[in-house]
């Protein structure tokens, strides 16, 4: 696999950079349907909050990942169920704020090396997700590849350090309501 090409759509950085995180075991068939750095006005990205929508399954599986594995997460600070069909899981990562400020600032070469290990170690080696999260995490290593698909020069890339653009706070923002589960009517 070469990196040959560049994302041309945004791409949630809290899915690719955070979530791996979580020590959740990779190739598990429940994932998050969508991850969020906050959560209206409730929680924001200076908390250090990874927010998880997960679709809730009406099957063994997801019953059992929510109870073993969400529920008894040592990070969970948080869990609402916001309909018959979402629940939103909240991970506190406070204890990482060195970390969460170069990913805030999209400053991802500089994030610990034992957490970039713990990111890259969450990918595939032979997936294409991986060559391009190693190139976001060890930029110098790949400043001429990049520069040769966007035929500038190295030094400009240098200049700038990084190559992936920051997190748009405004799309890592959830803004689903909670619905009252109280006053839906059950059909049988």
């Amino acid at each position: 696999m070469v990196i040959d090409a560049l994302y041309k759509k945004y791409f949630q950085k809290s899915k690719i950079f955070l979530y791996p995180l979580l020590g959740i075991k990779k190739g598990t068939k429940i994932v998050p349907s969508e991850t969020y750095l906050g959560w209206g006005t409730s929680i924001s990205p200076e908390d250090m909050k990874l927010v998880c929508v997960y679709k809730t399954l009406n099957n063994p599986d997801y019953s059992d990942f929510e109870k073993d594995v969400l529920l008894k997460h040592s990070r969970l600070c948080d869990y609402v169920k916001a309909d018959n069909n979402t629940s939103i899981f909240t991970f506190d990562f406070s204890d990482l704020d060195d970390d969460w400020g170069h990913f805030i600032n999209g400053q991802y070469s500089k994030i610990s090396m034992n957490i970039k290990r713990k990111i890259l170690d969450f990918f595939d080696k032979n997936g294409g997700n991986h060559l391009y999260v190693k190139s976001y995490l060890f930029p110098d290593k790949f400043f001429d590849t990049y520069a040769n698909i966007l035929n500038v020069s190295i030094s400009l890339l240098q200049e700038v350090g990084e190559l992936c653009d920051k997190p748009n706070l405004e799309k890592e923002l959830l803004t689903l309501e909670v619905v009252d589960l109280e006053n839906i009517k059950i059909l049988d």
